[in-house]
């Protein structure tokens, strides 16, 4: 009889080998033409601009897009195995949600009020 974990241990063999057979790969294979727009820092389409002296302030809109990545994905990681086993867990699953989603509820207001949903 076979472990159980040995396809696991495969797949993941596999996946490795892949990954690191295409990074090594584009490393031998791939072309090596640097030019001066491609060595320039990239700021998500807007043209860079100097730091300043002292280090500067840096934007918050980028903190706070990544910051509602971040509540979303718990949130939808936490609803979808709550959703699934709401029968089993009856009263206390729904007040225990109830309570995640108060909680989730902070952040969101918080980026709200600090603009990260003004897209303009």
């Amino acid at each position: 009889m076979t472990d159980p974990f040995v396809p696991v241990l495969v797949l993941m063999a596999v996946a490795a080998v892949l990954a690191l057979g295409g990074v090594a790969s584009s490393a031998v294979i791939g072309p090596r033409r640097y030019n001066r727009a491609k060595l320039e820092a990239y700021e998500c389409g807007i043209q860079p601009t100097p730091h300043a002296v002292g280090g500067g302030r840096l934007p918050i809109k980028y903190y706070l897009v990544a910051m509602t990545f971040i509540v979303f994905d718990i949130e939808v990681v936490f609803l979808y195995p709550w959703a699934i086993s709401f029968g089993w867990l009856a009263g206390f699953g729904l007040v225990a949600m109830l309570v995640f989603l108060a909680l989730i509820t902070v952040p969101f207001l918080y980026e709200w009020r600090r603009g990260g949903f003004d897209w303009v």
